[in-house]
């Protein structure tokens, strides 16, 4: 069970994390007319190109967004740096906010893991 749930909040993470790095640049002329920007398509027939899945991933981040910034320092800072460990798939990334020594660093993500899943509990996000 213990494996489920580390596996499942590694992958919050991981996805989290993708989702935060989104950038969106703009070249040229606008898509689109400030006067219709408000304005969308109904969605109910664009189940092929996952518009519903990418709204549902963006409320689900959003949640997850909300809880993560509830997390004090360092502890918040462990998560994301794991968390871009994780997505890269090596683990090269280091803060200087957070212990030098191996072992501290450890002792200080497990407390970060522990606090964001009584948070995400307390959300009701994650069981």
């Amino acid at each position: 069970m213990n494996n489920d749930i580390d596996n499942l909040l590694n992958d919050l993470l991981v996805s989290h994390h993708n989702w935060a790095r989104r950038t969106r640049f703009g070249k040229g002329y606008p898509g689109q007319s400030m006067t219709c920007k408000s304005a969308r398509a109904s969605r109910q027939y664009d189940d092929e190109n996952g518009a519903l899945d990418s709204g549902l991933e963006d409320s689900r981040m959003e949640a997850f967004d909300a809880v993560l910034y509830r997390i004090p320092q360092p502890f918040l800072t462990a998560l994301q740096f794991q968390a871009r460990n994780m997505a890269t798939g090596i683990y090269v990334w280091a803060s200087p906010r957070l212990p030098i020594n191996p072992f501290e660093r450890q002792v200080l993500l497990l407390e970060a893991r522990n606090k964001i899943m009584k948070e995400l509990a307390f959300d009701g996000i994650f069981p």
